[in-house]
């Protein structure tokens, strides 16, 4: 069995302003590398065997800060799992999508949900096939993890109006074969779980 411990990065400016980012390389903001000084510290008491992250920078130096706190080496590149694309809506608030195009309106190069799960989802199997028996952690995106959720979980997570926080950690279990969800938003307060989590 090995377990994927999927982080979210820490926060950046255009999170803050809740602009769209997707494959936009828009770096972490002191509050986004407090956060992941937060998750590496509560990950501290865990043993995990390698790290991993998308290779857009607010994710490189999130796993950056964790490997610190973890006792692991510079993360390596996971292209697979870098931030779902959202095209023309790239900068743009949720708002000003909407403005221009209208709920059901096709956002010109926007990639969909199930094209995101189609890379990431067999990404992590790869990874988990090469670790077997180990805890690895992974560093990716809000889009990337609930679209991975929402296809793990047949749509039961995450549930109506919750969200993907920034610096939040997911667990996932690969068994047999399969990928699932252990535990979703993993509270970072408490660090005796992620203790337990990799035993």
């Amino acid at each position: 069995m090995t377990r994927i411990s999927l982080v979210r990065h820490g926060q950046t400016d255009w999170n803050l302003a809740k602009r769209i980012q997707g494959s936009s390389d828009i770096p972490l903001n002191e509050t986004g590398r407090e956060q992941a000084e937060t998750t590496g510290l509560a990950m501290a008491g865990g043993s995990y065997d390698a790290i991993y992250a998308s290779p857009l920078s607010r994710a490189t130096e999130t796993a950056a800060i964790i490997a610190s706190h973890t006792g692991l080496d510079a993360p390596l590149p996971l292209p697979a799992v870098a931030e779902r694309r959202y095209g023309e809506a790239e900068g743009l608030t949720g708002a000003e999508i909407l403005a221009r195009w209208p709920e059901g309106t096709p956002v010109p190069g926007r990639e969909t949900r199930e094209a995101v799960v189609e890379r990431a989802l067999p990404a992590l199997v790869d990874l988990a096939e090469k670790h077997p028996d180990e805890s690895i952690i992974v560093v990716s995106h809000g889009g990337v993890i609930s679209s991975l959720v929402r296809h793990i979980t047949s749509h039961a997570l995450p549930g109506p109006g919750e969200v993907i926080p920034n610096g939040s950690v997911h667990e996932f279990v690969y068994d047999d074969g399969k990928l699932t969800l252990d535990r979703f938003n993993v509270s970072t307060e408490d660090r005796d779980l992620f203790t337990a989590s990799v035993l």
